[in-house]
């Protein structure tokens, strides 16, 4: 089982910003990973032995302090602000980006986007089979089209725990030299085919609430079960 007291977890935006040059992979954890984490070994040593792990959630920064666990995030990070600094520390002296998930359609957009929004940026992408695994081909393939356009930064798009668990596996295949992130939410976010809470809900911590209230059919079960779960969680940590 995944154990937040034991993680070490990004402190800080400053702490982020310092990660060093590199093969980097950095992932995110929230309430919905850490739950899903429990019971999924292979997720579990995802979040465990990638590079970085960032609080993608209010809900993890808190629970951290009331354990008095390892690492103490003084702050959430989301996806989107990672992406955000990784994105414009690119565009300031100019590289390739290389996305991997997600549809054509979406893929077309986060094109098109960044061509206003990151001018310096040469994007390219490549949006895998949607199946629930992935064959020997696809992954060779999946291997074979990040490694020939040795990006600059890379990210993988294909929702959690599929996403942390494919790079995971495969991060010795790839010959890469950047920092990689999973932001599967991020994709959708940046192409505009999802809309983000507004500001005053972000810095609240309440985007989880602005994301049940327009899709409740769709996230009742992860924001009002595993919210329920992830508290009797974190109190068996803290009492076990």
């Amino acid at each position: 089982m995944l154990k937040l007291k034991s993680l070490s977890i990004v402190e800080n935006m400053d702490t982020l910003k310092a990660l060093p040059k590199g093969k980097v992979l950095i992932n995110t954890i929230n309430a919905y990973s850490y739950n899903m984490a429990q019971n999924d070994k292979l997720f579990a040593e995802a979040l465990e032995n990638g590079d970085a792990l960032i609080p993608d959630g209010a809900s993890i920064v808190k629970a951290c302090k009331w354990l008095d666990a390892l690492s103490k995030p003084t702050e959430r990070i989301a996806g989107w602000d990672l992406f955000m600094m990784e994105m414009k520390r690119l565009n300031a002296h100019g590289g390739k980006c290389f996305f991997m998930g997600s549809s054509e359609k979406v893929l077309e957009l986060i094109k098109r986007r960044c061509a206003t929004d990151f001018p310096k940026i040469v994007v390219e992408t490549f949006s895998p089979p949607y199946k629930a695994r992935f064959s020997e081909e696809d992954n060779r393939k999946m291997i074979e089209v990040v490694n020939r356009a040795k990006p600059d930064l890379l990210w993988i798009g294909m929702t959690a725990p599929k996403q942390e668990k494919w790079t995971y596996q495969h991060w010795n295949e790839l010959n890469i030299n950047c920092h990689t992130g999973t932001i599967g939410a991020v994709f959708d976010f940046f192409a505009g085919t999802v809309h983000r809470a507004p500001l005053a809900w972000q810095k609240n911590g309440l985007e989880w609430l602005y994301r049940l209230l327009r899709e409740p059919k769709r996230m009742w079960k992860r924001y009002i079960l595993g919210n329920i779960q992830f508290l009797w969680l974190i109190s068996k940590e803290k009492f076990t």
